[in-house]
């Protein structure tokens, strides 16, 4: 999407970052403020976070630090206070501590989410986009199950709405690498620490994405939302072994070792993870539309029958990362090079 078409978006716009301390939520804040828009409110319960990230954007005039928690809805309130748009990053995200603590993901990331959309309705908010996850796709685990439903939520806010203007949209994407706890993160220090490095299993596929490449999306997404489209970024995969042997082989002299010094070590899957991810069910397939870097679900009515054109009818069941096209290890290393300095 050219570049000024998201600056007239996003210009002069009062935006709410949930989560905004967060990977996802820093890098929105990053690209936003080269679009000028008239404020961006930071919302986290990160007090810490919040205030390193003041001091790296000092100089920025036009951004605000609320420290709260999307659980309480009175704090939102404030937060969305003359609002337009609003980006909804907050949520509880790693498997295994969703698996161990189920009801606190609930807390955040289903009853936390009807809070806003909730809010959203009241202060008669533009646009609110939902970021999800692959893991909402059939899912298997409690992070998985608790995003399902905020996407649920999200779309159905679109009926119930009343006469209010908001319009409600999800985007779905994979694994960003380089995010705050991401297995690159992960084999990095263990490589700094002469391993082992750890695989729950050698033939686990993950789709992947840069950091930079998530963000464009998730803007050109809410540049294109009327209103109850799920919009699934289209990734590559790649193997997590091969992964770990690209970065074994980058890392290890940086460190003082011989790659062949450092030890694989497969420790077995962790409860509520699969072995392949799915972006797309094949039901979802049915009623799906492409664009050059995105597909898009729509319901099988949409509230807006305009929202089919330009876009283009998919000719495939279903996207799971399993027959995906792979990066090559030339192209995990390119990848890696904006990630590891």
């Amino acid at each position: 999407m050219k570049e000024n078409i998201l600056g007239e978006t996003f210009k002069d716009k009062r935006i709410l970052i949930t989560g905004g301390t967060g990977s996802i939520g820093t890098g929105l804040v990053r690209r936003l403020l080269e679009f000028n828009p008239t404020v961006i409110r930071i919302f986290s319960n990160d007090e810490n976070a919040q205030f390193c990230l003041e001091q790296e954007l000092k100089e920025h005039s036009d951004l605000r630090f609320l420290v709260g928690d999307v659980r309480d809805r009175e704090r939102l309130k404030r937060a969305t206070e003359n609002i337009e748009i609003v980006f909804h990053a907050a949520a509880l995200k790693h498997v295994p501590s969703c698996e161990y603590n189920p009801f606190e993901a609930i807390k955040t990331n289903v009853i936390g989410t009807q809070n806003l959309l909730e809010v959203a309705i009241d202060k008669n908010v533009e646009k609110v986009i939902t970021i999800s996850t692959d893991k909402a796709v059939s899912p298997v685990n409690v992070m998985g199950a608790t995003k399902l439903l905020a996407e649920r939520l999200t779309i159905a806010a679109n009926y119930y709405k009343g006469f209010k203007r908001t319009v409600f949209s999800c985007v779905r994407f994979g694994n960003v690498l380089g995010s705050r706890g991401s297995v690159v993160q992960l084999f990095e220090k263990q490589i700094r620490n002469r391993g082992p490095v750890t695989l729950t299993d050698p033939d686990m596929v993950r789709f992947v994405m840069s950091m930079e490449r998530a963000i464009e999306l998730v803007l050109k997404a809410a540049e294109m939302a009327k209103g109850e489209e799920i919009f699934i970024f289209k990734m590559p995969a790649l193997h997590i072994r091969t992964l770990a042997n690209v970065m074994i082989q980058k890392l290890a002299p940086k460190y003082g070792y011989e790659p062949k010094d450092i030890e694989v070590k497969i420790i077995g899957k962790r409860k509520g993870e699969r072995l392949y991810e799915e972006l797309m069910t094949e039901d979802e397939a049915m009623n799906a539309y492409e664009t050059e870097d995105m597909l898009v679900v729509l319901p099988e009515t949409p509230i807006i029958p305009a929202q089919r054109e330009g876009l283009k009818k998919i000719a495939f069941k279903g996207y799971t990362s399993k027959g995906t096209i792979e990066l090559t290890k030339k192209e995990i290393e390119d990848l890696l090079e904006s990630i590891i300095k």
